[in-house]
């Protein structure tokens, strides 16, 4: 496919080296030189400078023969014109947006309505506030992740020592599960090394262990493998009041008791009369004094929310030497991300990994119906629907042990209408069956890709 990418930034970067190992003809567009070279360094691709939205620009890049527009430089305006130019000017049949402003993706004409500018806005701040949402909903995972209009979950989860499957078999999973709740373990990291699940291996303490489950017992299946008891989450505590904290804030301040602290004094008086049940500070969030005299010891989740790394790092350090329970930090860096996490810091989000998996549901050859990016990309959840019949599909008809799947790919559930069907062996795929696919090597995607395509089709 021939996809045209305007931005290089670290998201234009991240789908940029997501999508050049999986044989597409990519050309990326921005300003930046130095952006420019070093991706055309690491990656097989070609590099246009100027500014994305000109039509001249669009035409040097290869807009007229694009089949895929992405536009996800850091300015709203310029990803919508250039979405624009390329429908007029240019045909390009399918066009994909990261717009940040909220107002914007209500408008028709520009992202709504059969002949919009854009095909499909994505909303970073969004995806993010979700994300972080759903952190703070199941205290003690690592991530969460929705499948089928969120009727199964992926959830990931460090194994602690004195848990029920720390020293024994996957295949005792079942043992400790209350009658009726069934869940899968989809992959396990030890360390940066992958583990293929089979019911003979061995979980080890300080695993990174992913598990499906139906939504409504994740929380069981959690407690069941942790067997740590978990406090309920009553009160958040939000560093940053930009775009991503306010929004969280807004979702959450129904349900708990929330402060958001604020720098700007300014930004902070917006906030508080934007917000109707939280409390809002002015101040540093490195400031140990402040936050100690707003309990941050009593506190249950900290987030640091602000556009600034090193802030996010230092003041989720600082939160949880003073005793928060868990703390969560954005960060944009991977190199950051990588090094903090499991150790001082609880979990590091990457708001790029978070958008990317958005990004590729639209950019992914047929578009599947839901695509995570995990582990920093190296690995992929990916929902697939069985299409065709007996006679024309390769995988309906079949068990899950007779599809042939590469060594690294796992089956983790199956969603039919309204049930979670946990992928033992001898399930039966049927057709508009939705199949939960944990990649632990993308590299074997196209061989994943070409198995379902031959007989079934992405959403």
């Amino acid at each position: 496919m021939k996809i045209l990418i305007l931005g290089a930034g670290q998201v234009g970067s991240s789908v940029a080296t997501a999508l050049a190992s999986e044989n597409n003809d990519i050309t990326v567009v921005d300003t930046d030189t130095a952006r420019l070279r070093d991706l055309s360094e690491r990656l097989d691709i070609r590099t246009v400078i100027g500014h994305a939205s000109l039509p001249s620009v669009l035409g040097q890049a290869g807009a007229e023969d694009a089949e895929l527009l992405v536009a996800v430089t850091s300015s709203d305006e310029v990803n919508l014109v250039a979405c624009d130019v390329a429908r007029r000017r240019f045909r390009t049949p399918a066009r994909v947006a990261r717009v940040r402003e909220a107002e914007y993706l209500q408008l028709d004409g520009l992202t709504q309505g059969e002949n919009a500018a854009v095909s499909a806005a994505i909303s970073p701040e969004h995806l993010v506030c979700r994300h972080v949402e759903r952190l703070i909903e199941h205290p003690g995972a690592l991530q969460v992740l929705d499948f089928a209009d969120g009727r199964a979950q992926l959830v990931a989860v460090r194994a602690v020592p004195g848990g029920a499957l720390v020293g024994h078999q996957i295949k005792e999973l079942r043992n400790h599960l209350p009658t009726g709740v069934d869940a899968r373990v989809a992959a396990i990291y030890r360390g940066n090394r992958a583990v293929k699940p089979e019911g003979t291996t061995v979980i080890e303490a300080n695993d990174e262990v992913f598990f499906l489950a139906d939504r409504r017992d994740i929380l069981t299946v959690m407690n069941e493998l942790r067997r740590v008891e978990q406090k309920r989450t009553r009160r958040v505590f939000i560093a940053g009041g930009g775009n991503i904290g306010r929004a969280l804030a807004r979702s959450l301040e129904s349900r708990y008791a929330v402060k958001v602290l604020e720098r700007s004094r300014e930004r902070a008086k917006y906030i508080a009369e934007d917000l109707t049940n939280t409390i809002v500070l002015t101040g540093d969030a490195a400031d140990e004094d402040l936050l100690r005299e707003e309990n941050i010891d009593q506190t249950d989740v900290y987030c640091a929310l602000t556009n600034d790394d090193e802030a996010n790092i230092l003041s989720a350090m600082l939160a949880k030497r003073l005793g928060c329970s868990r703390v969560i930090a954005l960060i944009n860096r991977a190199a950051y991300a990588e090094l903090v996490q499991g150790g001082p810091i609880d979990i590091a989000v990457s708001p790029q990994q978070v958008t990317l998996g958005a990004l590729l549901a639209h950019i992914r050859e047929g578009s599947p119906a839901r695509v995570h990016s995990l582990r920093r990309g190296a690995a992929e959840a990916i929902e697939a629907i069985a299409r065709g019949d007996g006679r024309t599909s390769r995988i309906i008809g079949r068990t899950v042990d007779e599809l042939g799947l590469p060594e690294t790919a796992t089956i983790g559930g199956i969603v039919r209408g309204d049930k979670l069907l946990i992928a033992h062996h001898d399930v039966v795929i049927e057709p508009e069956d939705h199949l939960i696919v944990f990649l632990m090597d993308k590299h074997q995607l196209p061989e994943v890709s070409a198995l379902f395509q031959a007989g079934a089709t992405w959403l």
